[in-house]
């Protein structure tokens, strides 16, 4: 959830501050100078600031998703790391790791590279076991490194009841931040197809995770099309479900940016005044409650001086004494009048 937040505070604070830099630059480079430029509040200024928000915003959306996919590529994978393709088999898998043992191996290591080498050697022996080994390959291809940490799965079984209960965990979490959200106020734009997606979402996870095989789409378009095109390598189950997490919820906290600004000023404006009436009857509640509690407090306060009219004249006659001391005589206007008429009296005298 941590790195829900920090999206979301990316989301909600960047793109209006680089929104105010960039309007201000462009007026810079397309107004002549000695020209005018729009005046804060204006039509055109508004216009322009909508324009530039709404370009902000989907540029900053497409860079959510490639620093997403790059931090993929970056972690890399155990195919990657022994170079074989995903369908590789355990005959093809041991010969590729004995060539690269040949290069890679602690024995023939020598002088200041030897401790790198031996920790290559240990990453490269860490993928050809989790590969040659039916149940670890099978959850690492939907789980991805994690299931290093489940030792305690043994079975296909086990390491996909390991999975759905961390995928529900999650989905959970992500659905009650969600809803936090909402409450709040934040993310109002598309509620109910929010809710639709992540359940479509986590139902796309669930199949995913229990198939014997890869996802269709995956091994039918997408990894082909990147095999052709050499984009980038061919993703992994695992990798494809973190790549969608991520699109949903940036994809959410984009449109909910977004809408506001594409419905127009007369939605906006009924919006506005709907929050701003419900502001007022807040305002108007407490205010109510201050001045019952106040009336209670003093109540309390004045109780001792029920029925005694000698303590409620000496409380008379010391807040008049204090409202004196601490009110009129230390008025500016009081002092400086005391003042002048002070000093005509030294004058004549």
């Amino acid at each position: 959830m941590s790195d829900n937040m920090l999206s979301l505070a990316g989301w909600y604070f960047l793109p209006n501050l680089v929104t105010g830099y960039l309007q201000t630059a462009l007026y810079a480079i397309f107004i002549r100078a000695g020209d005018p430029k729009p005046a804060p509040g204006t039509h055109r200024f508004v216009r322009d600031r909508k324009r530039v928000l709404i370009f902000v915003i989907l540029a900053y959306l497409c860079y959510t998703i490639y620093e997403a996919d790059y931090q993929l590529r970056r972690a890399g994978d155990f195919y990657s790391v022994l170079s074989v393709p995903h369908n590789v088999d355990d005959r093809a898998l041991q010969s590729r790791f004995r060539r690269l043992t040949v290069q890679y191996h602690p024995d023939k290591a020598t002088g200041p590279d030897k401790a790198a080498i031996e920790a290559i050697y240990v990453h490269l022996k860490l993928a050809r076991d989790t590969l040659v080994d039916p149940a670890k390959r099978f959850a690492y291809d939907r789980f991805g490194p994690d299931i290093l940490q489940w030792r305690q799965c043994k079975t296909i079984r086990d390491y996909v009841f390991a999975g759905v209960q961390n995928a529900s965990i999650y989905y959970v979490g992500s659905g009650g931040f969600l809803i936090l959200l909402g409450v709040l106020g934040y993310l109002q734009q598309g509620k109910f197809w929010r809710y639709i997606v992540m359940s479509g979402l986590f139902v796309i996870e669930m199949h995913t995770m229990m198939s014997p095989e890869f996802p269709a789409v995956l091994a039918k378009f997408i990894n082909p099309l990147l095999v052709t095109t050499k984009l980038r390598p061919p993703y992994l189950p695992f990798q494809m479900l973190a790549l969608l997490r991520k699109l949903a919820i940036t994809f959410f906290i984009a449109l909910s940016q977004l809408g506001p600004i594409l419905q127009g000023p007369q939605a906006a404006g009924q919006t506005s005044d709907a929050a701003f009436a419900q502001q007022l009857d807040r305002v108007d509640a407490l205010a109510t409650a201050a001045d019952q509690e106040v009336g209670r407090l003093m109540g309390l306060e004045l109780m001792p001086f029920i029925g005694d009219q000698t303590s409620t004249r000496n409380l008379q006659a010391s807040l008049k004494e204090w409202l004196v001391q601490n009110t009129i005589r230390n008025d500016h206007e009081v002092k400086g009048a005391i003042g002048s008429v002070l000093d005509r009296r030294r004058q004549e005298g």
